[in-house]
């Protein structure tokens, strides 16, 4: 069976609702420092594997390698097999987008049509995503940026292949919360001043898939919260590779102080035909 993203949408609805109870309590729990939580099992073990199936492989994807991040990400969304957008958009169902609005109290909340930084993400050997701060606003920079999506595809993914999602609830000296990057896992994290996060590096010859939406608000999760490009960090054992880091996100900062849409626009945003 071929499903649309309404379909989608209401399968991803079902569980939500079912798991309603447990969402609240693991955010509630970890809203203090970085709220998050995750449910196991979001959709049918056939549509999952016939959406990993028809993932692009690393030669159509783009690359992005630097001191601070090396993965591929697929954004251009019509390039693509035809339930890679559904599965993407189902995630923007108004329903789903209201179903996290009313359960976490947020004030506003809105989907991102243009998958700035967001659409498909591949991992493979030797992949890695430096410990970092989203960038807070959308493309735009009228909104911000409050949640972070995250759905894993790849069967059979274990912990000990890397590519796991790391959170740093007390900051960068203290332990990171790894949450294993499992097949047909939906995390959800809340992004804001304080929500540092990295990817593990990859340690097996295999390609880890996901499915990344990003959800924007009026307001920041914080009061605190200021404008911020996307910031990183080395990880705690990197010394050297640290404060290289750490200049080169002033360095970016202050360009963008200066030039408030950037030097250059940033592609990774989906470019719609007019008939889309």
């Amino acid at each position: 069976m071929d499903y649309n993203k309404s379909e989608i949408a209401d399968l991803i609805l079902a569980q939500l609702k079912s798991n309603k109870k447990e969402i609240l309590a693991s955010y509630m729990d970890s809203e203090h420092s970085i709220g998050y939580f995750f449910i196991d099992d979001l959709l049918p073990k056939e549509l999952v594997l016939d959406i990993y199936q028809n993932f692009p492989s690393v030669k159509d994807a783009v690359l992005k390698k630097s001191l601070r991040e090396f993965k591929y990400v697929a954004y251009q969304m019509d390039k693509y097999h035809p339930i890679l957008p559904e599965i993407i958009y189902a995630f923007q169902d108004q329903r789903i987008v209201d179903f996290f609005k009313e359960s976490l109290n947020i004030s506003s909340l809105f989907p991102d049509d243009n998958l700035y930084a967001g659409g498909l993400s591949l991992m493979g050997k030797h992949n890695f995503l430096n410990p970092h701060l989203d960038n807070s606003h959308d493309k735009n920079r009228s909104r911000w940026r409050v949640f972070n999506l995250l759905y894993y595809v790849t069967p059979d993914w274990k912990l000990n292949n890397g590519g796991n999602l790391e959170i740093w609830p007390d900051g960068l000296k203290s332990e990171p919360i790894t949450i294993e990057s499992k097949f047909n896992r939906l995390v959800v994290m809340a992004t804001h001043q304080k929500s540092w996060h990295s990817v593990s590096k990859i340690c097996v010859d295999s390609v880890r898939c996901c499915v990344s939406n990003y959800y924007f608000s009026d307001s920041p999760l914080r009061s605190q919260d200021r404008f911020h490009v996307t910031t990183f960090r080395g990880w705690p054992k990197q010394k050297i590779i640290d404060p290289i880091l750490t200049v080169d996100s002033k360095v970016r900062m202050l360009l963008r102080k200066i030039f408030k849409k950037g030097i250059v626009e940033n592609p990774h945003v989906y470019k719609k035909k007019q008939s889309d």
